[in-house]
């Protein structure tokens, strides 16, 4: 195979691509081409004689794997088909359903979503309180995310909160294993396990894959560096792609001790940055840069461009948040009449937490202005889906108790939830699942002819469609066997009968036919494989593809580039990218986000803080340099001097991070609706004058 074109590439990114023999570091400043380095290593590494099949690129989403496919496939051609790009927990899915045996697991074990573990969990902890399982939920997640297992959690519990959420975490691990079904976390600290206690799967695994990428390195937690540290074991063939300075998540485990990490787990680290953005003007980065300076620094660099000086960073100050959401729209406008970018999908308002949104859609619909608001309720999440994935769990895998109780009552088949405690009181007795449970021989004595009757056909039924599924071959095969289905349990007199708005009726059972044709083109081969499960050409049957509907969030292949303007929190816009930003509601409290009553005891934005507050402060500020580098053209940042606090309005100052951006005070200040006012008068002035104009011609 000839080299792969490599025309564009910077110096800094020709080093980080060429470099094939060692662990390498690149530190990939906001719009600094990360992905391009990445796309271009892959084709790299073939050229050198690495087979695709043995190059892995890990990546945090399905919507990145989907887009890093499509890149590599654009490089390299039809071998991009055989390298393996997928997320963290498909690669972990993929490995539990080679070598899971090992711990216990079947290859068709169940992945539970979240609303399937706060239900366990409300079970094991004896609450009805979603609210308080969701705790528990959250608790147990960052333990995992650590790596640590009910017993270790038990052991360093710090109060009696702690030691209670670890009782309710060793019994919902017992739950786990009785219903063969795993979670999330699951996906990364079960493969860890098989790497690190089974040497021949280690070996298996370290064989298989001849050089590891991983996009977006700062997200990684604990758990999942140790993934990594064991699939390239002391070879450590692997390029991690990274920056410190967005690293947003550590609410959710991500730790920036695993930078830290490498260069003492690598000594022969290679550490390569790329400081130039391709994204933003000078202005920008300039405001990014110094709000950053600030914090401490693992690889000190400094963004530049050559896209020149552009438009001064705006300040907008507001009366609150109805008024800042006014001169938003104003802006927003404004914009429009006079930028060469002035389509909807080149504005972006952007905010801290998703309830400020609120307020801003509301403008924008008063303006008559159509809006997406990012982050909102996946695909997946609808309550439709969720029934008909239920199904699909349970054919395959019987011994999934949630997906069991999901579907025996979607719709209702006449077994009510006298019959199902029952059976679920039979179950426990002797340590079945609910589908087992009901083919046993001593189930009569525990409930009725009829209610066993009922169960049985209920099971004989599932039975047959697995047996069915397992033997459907491509897309029409499996489009109608999904719909012949659908109407032997009447799903679409269900949807009716349980809505009263014959519209939502008909938009959600419009959901459950647009995701019948997306698992039959998924089938067929039709639609490229994020989930890790397999490539975009292979046909396969519906089992197979039901398989990885839990790794999906969302159906990204669904969502088009709409013509609107995007409202996203900020951690939703990691990764994007717009002409035209507006961050909103910095304000202190909001960003940085409240840090305690204890946070500034002088009463001053640098005042002494405790360690743990100084970390909080510094995620915030990396979360405004995330904001303000989404830029490409323009920015402007708005804080209000009044802001509500429950139903009171409480007075407000301009965040910390506005002082940081260090900007030039006597060219910042804007107020958008005089700007648009302006532009009008001139343009109605010009219209005049062209109507003078004219009919003095005319006479």
């Amino acid at each position: 195979m000839s080299a792969p074109p490599s025309t564009g590439l910077n110096l800094a990114q020709q080093e980080a691509v060429n470099y094939l023999h060692g662990p390498c570091l690149v530190l990939a400043g906001a719009g600094s081409g990360k992905t391009r380095v990445i796309t271009h290593k892959i084709g790299r590494l073939i050229q050198a004689g690495l087979e695709p099949q043995r190059i892995a690129a890990i990546t945090f989403t399905n919507k990145a794997a989907t887009e890093m496919r499509e890149r590599v496939k654009g490089l390299i051609g039809r071998a991009a088909k055989e390298v393996v790009v997928c997320t963290f927990h498909a690669l972990g899915v993929r490995m539990l359903r080679q070598d899971g045996a090992a711990l216990g697991l079947k290859p068709q074990f169940s992945i539970l979503d979240s609303d399937d573990v706060t239900s366990i969990l409300k079970d094991c902890g004896g609450s009805t309180d979603a609210a308080t399982a969701r705790q528990w939920q959250w608790a147990i997640s960052l333990w995992k995310n650590m790596g640590l297992n009910a017993a270790q959690a038990q052991a360093q519990a710090k109060d009696d909160n702690e030691r209670i959420t670890a009782r309710i975490m060793a019994r919902y691990e017992e739950r786990l294993i009785a219903y063969q079904s795993v979670d999330f976390d699951d996906l990364i600290g079960l493969p860890l396990k098989l790497l690190q206690n089974h040497e021949q799967v280690r070996a298996r695994w370290q064989g298989l894959l001849g050089h590891v990428l991983v996009d977006e390195y700062q997200d990684t937690n604990a758990t999942q560096y140790e993934v990594l540290k064991h699939l390239v074991g002391e070879r450590g063939r692997f390029t991690a792609v990274g920056d410190d300075d967005q690293s947003i998540y550590g609410w959710r485990g991500a730790t920036l001790d695993n930078l830290k990490k490498l260069p003492l787990d690598f000594p022969t680290l290679k550490v390569i940055k790329l400081e130039q953005n391709y994204r933003s003007t000078g202005a920008i980065l300039r405001a990014a840069n110094n709000v950053i300076g600030p914090n401490p620094k693992l690889f000190p660099k400094n963004l530049w461009s050559d896209l020149g000086e552009g438009e001064p960073v705006r300040v907008v100050d507001a009366d609150n948040e109805a008024h800042e959401a006014e001169r938003t729209v104003a802006r927003i406008q404004s914009l429009r009449e006079n930028s060469p970018h002035k389509e909807l999908r080149d504005f972006a308002v952007l905010y801290r937490a998703n309830h400020q949104a609120r307020v801003f859609e509301q403008a924008l619909r008063r303006a008559q202005i159509p809006y997406k608001v990012s982050g909102g309720q996946s695909f997946f999440d609808r309550a439709e889906i969720k029934d008909l994935c239920a199904w699909f769990r349970l054919w395959v895998n019987n011994d999934d108790d949630p997906a069991f109780l999901r579907a025996v009552t979607s719709p209702k088949r006449g077994i009510g939830h006298t019959t199902l405690a029952s059976l679920g009181t039979f179950a426990g007795q002797y340590k079945l699942s609910l589908f087992e449970a009901l083919f046993s021989n001593s189930l009569g004595a525990a409930l009725s002819s009829r209610a066993v009757g009922s169960l049985h056909e209920f099971g004989r039924y599932v039975n047959d469609l697995e047996f069915r599924a397992r033997r459907t071959n491509g897309f029409e095969d499996a489009r109608a066997f999904l719909l012949e289905w659908l109407k032997v349990i009447d799903y679409e007199k269900h949807l009716y009968d349980g809505e009263e708005s014959e519209k939502l009726a008909a938009a959600r059972w419009t959901n459950v036919l647009e995701f019948c044709d997306w698992m039959a083109a998924r089938c067929g081969g039709q639609i490229d494989d994020a989930s890790g499960a397999g490539t975009a050409s292979d046909i396969k049957n519906l089992l197979e593809v039901a398989q990885t509907i839990s790794l999906l969030s969302t159906i990204s292949e669904r969502e088009t580039d709409q013509n609107v303007v995007t409202l996203s929190t900020l951690h939703a816009a990691k990764g994007l990218e717009w002409p035209h930003v507006m961050l909103v509601g910095v304000t202190e409290g909001l960003l940085p986000f409240k840090l305690g009553d204890d946070a500034n005891p002088t009463g001053r934005a640098d005042g002494p803080m405790s360690e743990g507050l100084l970390e909080r402060l510094q995620e915030e500020r990396r979360l405004m340099y995330v904001g303000i580098t989404r830029a490409q053209r323009s920015l402007a940042v708005s804080w209000t001097r009044r802001r509500k606090k429950g139903r009171e309005m409480i007075a407000a100052q301009p965040s910390r991070f506005i002082a940081e951006m260090a900007l030039d005070k006597t060219t910042t200040r804007e107020d958008p609706r005089e700007k648009l006012r302006a532009l009008r008068a001139e343009f109605a002035k010009k219209a005049l004058d062209s109507a003078a104009a004219a009919a003095q011609a005319g006479s």
